[in-house]
């Protein structure tokens, strides 16, 4: 059987946004968490896999790693 890349999301302290997603991404969040909840026999709020889909997103970028790892190493002078 295939599995998400994603797993029931994880509690943790938040920082509140407030975004606008288009019609077709909000639409796919809720197939996707309905899907999800099938799977882990859970109900997931659609909101709450935003967090953890940039999180998977961000791991998975090697570019933009290596920029963070450039940035840790070398930060930029405060002017």
């Amino acid at each position: 059987m295939e599995t998400l890349k994603l797993t029931a999301p994880i509690d943790d302290k938040r920082v509140k946004l407030t975004i606008e997603l288009p019609a077709q991404v909000h639409g796919d969040l809720i197939t996707y968490a309905d899907v999800l909840g099938r799977e882990t026999n859970q109900t997931i709020e659609p909101a709450k896999l935003i967090a953890p889909m940039l999180a998977r997103f961000m791991a998975t970028d090697r570019v933009f790693a290596k920029a963070r790892r450039e940035r840790t190493t070398n930060p930029r002078p405060r002017s």
